[in-house]
């Protein structure tokens, strides 16, 4: 994303301050808005946890969790966060034009640029609708949508006519190393998982959550630190696959919402990943872009970082923003 929107907000003579943070806080948002890898994992494991949990309470059959439920729950907060980002952007233009002028186009630009962008926009903008559609009306699961937008993404390609064997052989393998990747993190954690609660650490854990002080949401609050502290030194694949087996099972005994937990967990990530001095975007984009100071990294994105701590207070006091669409969707 810096590739393509840096440049462009540099000859516009953006404050290069403010280029970063849109374009670092924009990019995080991936992790929350649907179709999120981050959101799928996390659905994976938290249905994981809460089965462990529900077998310790000896509730067996009960409700699950699932990457459907987190793609639902995560809409609403996804969407509060644009809307403040976008608020940011419009007050800076107000307050400080100098920060983002106009783009000063030629009558030449101006005329039919509704059409171009539409059609420039419309037909990605048509299968991000489909792949969401077909996972929020329940005509499809999460995977069976990734295979939709698969589908879709090729045939966009074959009518630019840019679809090629050797674009399928890259993409076939940049999957695959992907897939790997995840898999070997998922396998590993799995035996560390298993060999954790084999030794009588389940116990030790539930018992450490329920002696910190606050009760159930000092454990929460206590919790989502740690992943905030660990997104600082780990990616965020390898939180999600240690933190989550351990604590999250401990958290559900305790009465704590799966899927309002899930969305605030992808929340605190995103807001890690964003976070100076050691957010994983921050140095994304100066690898990308070494001509920017990492001072005007970190402030950039400062202003964006307070707007992501407000949405984890915000479904904090109404943690209706997580839970009534899935409550809607799904029953």
């Amino acid at each position: 994303m810096g590739l393509i929107s840096l440049p462009a907000m540099t000859k516009a003579k953006y404050d290069p301050k403010l280029s970063s943070g849109v374009i670092c806080a924009s990019g995080t948002l991936a992790q929350l808005i649907p179709p999120s890898t981050v959101l799928i994992l996390l659905g994976i494991m938290l249905q994981n946890a809460n089965s462990q949990a529900n077998m310790k309470l000896g509730k067996f059959g009960g409700d699950v969790v699932t990457s459907t439920d987190l793609f639902a729950a995560a809409m609403l907060p996804g969407l509060v966060l644009v809307a403040g980002f976008i608020g940011f952007v419009i007050y800076k233009a107000i307050r400080d034009p100098a920060s983002c002028p106009a783009i000063v186009m030629t009558e030449a630009e101006r005329s039919g640029r509704l059409r171009r962008v539409l059609v420039a926009a419309l037909p990605t903008l048509t299968l991000i609708l489909v792949v969401l559609g077909s996972i929020l009306t329940g005509i499809a699961t999460a995977t069976e949508s990734a295979a939709l937008g698969a589908l879709g993404a090729m045939l966009l390609a074959l009518l630019k006519r840019k679809l090629t064997i050797d674009l399928l052989w890259r993409v076939s393998q940049d999957t695959l190393q992907i897939s790997v990747m995840v898999y070997a993190i998922l396998i590993g954690s799995t035996f560390f998982s298993l060999v954790f609660r084999g030794l009588g650490g389940e116990d030790i854990i539930t018992d450490l959550i329920r002696q910190i002080p606050g009760g159930q949401s000092g454990a929460v609050i206590f919790v989502l630190a740690l992943m905030f502290l660990l997104g600082f030194i780990l990616d965020t694949f390898e939180i999600i696959f240690i933190v989550v087996p351990i604590f999250a099972p401990a958290l559900f005994i305790l009465g704590v919402d799966p899927i309002w937990l899930g969305t605030a967990m992808a929340i605190v990530l995103q807001t890690s990943y964003l976070t100076p001095p050691f957010g994983f975007a921050l140095f994304y984009l100066q690898g990308v872009a070494p001509q920017l100071r990492s001072i005007d990294i970190m402030r950039g994105v400062i202003p964006f970082v307070l707007l992501q701590l407000l949405g984890v207070v915000a479904i904090w006091f109404v943690p209706e923003l997580a839970t009534w669409l899935p409550k809607v969707l799904f029953g």
